[in-house]
């Protein structure tokens, strides 16, 4: 039991970071995955992306995700017929496994745990820009938006390098009131929004960070961002009208809790501090 507001981040974060069974199984079946891809499609890059490809995953939710680059010519020009084309192959291919579309994704659960399920982006490469390899990714409209995962993921790494590896941590706080909470938000949405933060940040602390970044999401009413790279267009937070006003409403609730723990610590009411992080993520915060 965690006995300094310190202390309990600690043992949050070790926590929240996946095992190495889980890393295990995330990769399990690349392997077989490429060789499909690259037969069927001639697939040229095959690249872990997402959480587990930036060191952003939450133990027990997060899925595993892969770009998988292909010519242009061997898929579709309508997003969604590449997509589903994607789906019919790894369908036959492996015959005791769940495959459908997740645009801009194809997923297949290999089994019930998040680290067995994965995910494959199609993609084609477009242009370059800066030094990185954009690419055409489903935009869910049948059509195909740019994406670039090198470029967010050197975003990421910049940011957590210039506050010593604090940020992807602090963006594994924030996916995990997400996930306890069961908030509609996407996960890329906040990495993005938690990154950007932080580069205008002098320091990070994580009580106070944690709450900040909420408060400024709410504060802009959880609103799309622009792609903080200038490769993508906008990123949005919500698929559904429905799924926004829920996530505002657990977003409102959230801040309050995590200011409620900030001003506990601040009076040095160490165990009430305690307390509202974990109301904040539904008592999987360390207890005191």
């Amino acid at each position: 039991m965690a006995k300094t507001i310190e202390e309990g981040w600690r043992e949050f974060h070790t926590r929240l970071t996946p095992t190495s069974t889980e890393d295990t199984y995330a990769s399990s079946h690349r392997l077989s995955l490429e060789s499909c891809l690259k037969a069927n499609f001639g697939m040229t890059r095959f690249a872990r992306i997402g959480s587990f490809g930036n060191g952003t995953s939450i133990t027990g939710h997060s899925d595993t995700d892969y770009i998988a680059v292909c010519p242009g010519d061997k898929l579709p020009d309508n997003s969604a017929n590449a997509l589903t084309k994607v789906r019919d192959v790894l369908d036959y291919r492996y015959t005791d496994t769940d495959v459908k579309v997740r645009t801009p994704a194809v997923r297949l659960e290999f089994g019930t745990t998040a680290a067995q399920k994965t995910e494959i982006v199609p993609a084609y490469h477009r242009s370059t820009y800066e030094g990185y390899k954009v690419y055409g990714i489903a935009d869910g409209e049948g059509g195909w938006m740019n994406a670039s995962p090198d470029a967010h993921n050197d975003y990421v790494r910049d940011v957590n390098l210039k506050h010593s590896g604090q940020v992807k941590k602090l963006i594994r706080y924030v996916k995990a009131w997400k996930y306890f909470r069961d908030v509609p938000i996407s996960s890329f949405y906040l990495e993005m929004r938690t990154a950007k933060y932080a580069d205008g940040e002098s320091s990070i602390i994580y009580s106070i960070d944690v709450k900040n970044v909420l408060r400024n999401i709410l504060n802009g009413g959880l609103a799309r961002m622009q792609d903080p790279t200038g490769i993508g267009g906008y990123i949005y937070p919500c698929k559904t009208e429905l799924k926004h006003e829920d996530a505002l409403s657990k977003l409102e609730t959230a801040v309050i809790r995590a200011e409620k723990a900030r001003e506990a610590e601040e009076a040095g009411r160490v165990v009430d501090a305690f307390d509202w992080s974990n109301k904040l993520y539904y008592y999987e915060y360390p207890k005191y």
